[in-house]
């Protein structure tokens, strides 16, 4: 057939359906006053589930557009917020359905293209809404670390104030938790539990990264009676790459930033039996005054390796209690022996320079110690000692979840050694 921009009679609004019994509330055609603009397609193109009532689609159902006579070329369905419906188009044109859910209390634009017979090009764009969620359970997501300026090691943590189990649930969930960086890079979510997820790229953040972090939850079914709930966005900076490098065998530190070596430090690190952990640790706070006492670790009162005793300068890097301190009682074993029970030690001076010179979010590795390698989780941040490949199969939208400790347990403090 031949479609004219001229002679094409145009049909009204009442053609945008959507599924079980919602009506379309306002429609509108592009143009320009070129002859070859796409014609009108209205008469072309229905939505099912027509309704005359004027009432709002109903979120629950998928969106379905079909063709008569022409062929159906490109759908797009975004609300308001910029969010895209998924969907797919039939081989042969003549039918497109949503593949993933519409959200509640939002509103729709639809924008269909076809082609008749001869490749004349259609179009209709339409416009609908949908009804509020029916009920009053949400899901909500709080985004960490608190916004500011962090270190190359940085995961963003994720905390769903409901449990997340099925893994259709969980991929729907990740789909809609954004990360966007600038410059961008190549990064995932992890499942750690039920309630937790963590992101980080596949290698560390570029130093003077822009992260900003959103979901696109809101008004979406996730489960039965479950709908996502609007959500606080995070904006994080990146500061420079700071990295400090722990070898225990030669009782050392090397602190390099923006990749050059700025100091070399004489430490000790953990003794036999109370060995120092292997692996990248994350900056996690920094402590001018910290009292460390053995019995907090189970450690005999009066015994050889009792100690209570006031430090200084402390950064941490483990909720066990593992610091970068101060330990002006050790200065003659630093860079000769490992006497420590489990710290790394350094004499005050250089404590408070390494204080003062690195930042919530910057690495501390160890390496060459009898210690046990850092844990992914439940300590710290030990994201970054398992490989990318390992990574990925925590995120729902790859393959399963492992198991991994509870929420309260990861956010439990532990006692402090030194």
């Amino acid at each position: 057939m031949n479609h004219s921009p001229r002679t094409r009679t145009v049909a009204g609004c009442t053609l945008l359906v959507i599924a079980l019994g919602a009506g379309g509330t306002a429609c509108s055609s592009g143009g320009n006053p070129l002859t070859d603009k796409p014609y009108d397609a209205t008469d072309q193109i229905s939505f099912n589930g027509l309704s005359e009532d004027g009432k709002k689609a109903d979120p629950d159902k998928p969106l379905e557009v079909t063709a008569d006579d022409d062929r159906i070329t490109d759908v797009t369905a975004t609300d308001a917020a910029g969010r895209s419906v998924t969907g797919e188009l039939s081989t042969d044109g003549s039918r497109w359905h949503s593949t993933s859910p519409l959200a509640a209390n939002a509103h729709y634009t639809v924008r269909v293209s076809t082609e008749d017979e001869d490749g004349a090009p259609g179009r209709k764009v339409l416009s609908f809404d949908t009804t509020k969620p029916t009920t009053k359970k949400r899901l909500g997501v709080t985004f960490g670390p608190k916004s500011g300026t962090y270190g190359v090691g940085q995961p963003i943590t994720a905390e769903l104030d409901k449990p997340v189990k099925d893994k259709a649930q969980r991929a729907l969930v990740e789909r809609a938790l954004r990360v966007d960086s600038v410059p961008a890079v190549q990064g995932a979510w992890h499942w750690v539990s039920d309630k937790e997820l963590h992101y980080r790229p596949k290698e560390y953040w570029p130093a003077h990264t822009s992260v900003q972090v959103h979901s696109n939850l809101d008004g979406v079914k996730i489960g039965d009676r479950l709908w996502g709930a609007q959500s606080k966005p995070l904006k994080l900076t990146i500061g420079d790459s700071v990295v400090a490098v722990t070898d225990a065998a030669s009782h050392t530190m090397a602190v390099y930033k923006n990749g050059e070596d700025i100091n070399d430090i004489p430490v000790t690190t953990g003794k036999p039996g109370f060995e120092t952990r292997n692996g990248v640790k994350v900056v996690l706070g920094k402590e001018y005054f910290v009292r460390m006492r053995s019995a907090t670790v189970g450690i005999a009162e009066g015994s050889s390796d009792s100690y209570d005793l006031p430090v200084y300068y402390a950064t941490r890097l483990t909720w066990s209690g593992e610091y970068v301190h101060a330990a002006p009682w050790s200065v003659g074993s630093q860079g000769y022996a490992n006497v420590s029970h489990g710290c790394t030690g350094m004499s005050t001076g250089n404590a408070e320079w390494f204080f003062n010179n690195v930042h919530e979010g910057d690495v501390v590795k160890v390496v060459n110690s009898g210690g046990d390698t850092m844990e992914p989780f439940g300590n710290g941040f030990g994201d970054w000692n398992l490989s990318w490949k390992n990574w990925r199969t925590g995120s729902a939208l790859v393959a399963g979840t492992p198991d991994a400790p509870t929420a309260a347990e990861r956010a439990r403090l532990r006692p402090e050694s030194v």
